[in-house]
């Protein structure tokens, strides 16, 4: 069983800029990622970064988000920047480890951007 904890989201302006943190209870050996959820909406894939460093982007961040993660592997970044209000979600972070069918979900982070 892994935990992940989300951090980090909050209000910001139109421009601005937040980082959100997802920490592990232990390192997932697999790919990490960033979700968001739009009410009403499912869950769509903002981020992702494998063992391997790989990383992929949904189209509508690239340029403008950058994912992270720490050498211990049980740290992940999302470095939001230019924040435009159709940001504004709630933001899961995700494990998928190598071998499993398991997957992990942190409990969320709220962003925000106002116009």
């Amino acid at each position: 069983q892994v935990q992940l904890v989300e951090s980090g989201g909050g209000l910001v302006q139109a421009g601005g800029s937040l980082r959100l943190s997802c920490i592990a209870s232990r390192s997932i050996i697999g790919i990490m990622g960033w979700y968001r959820q739009f009410p009403g909406k499912q869950r769509e894939l903002v981020a992702s970064i494998t063992i391997g460093g790989s990383t992929n982007y949904a189209d509508s961040v690239k340029g403008r988000f950058t994912i992270s993660e720490d050498s211990a592997r049980n740290t992940v970044f999302l470095q939001m920047n230019s924040l435009k209000p159709e940001d504004t979600a709630v933001y899961y972070c995700h494990g998928d480890p190598i071998g499993t069918a398991r997957v992990y979900w942190g409990q969320g982070t709220q962003v925000t951007v106002s116009s």
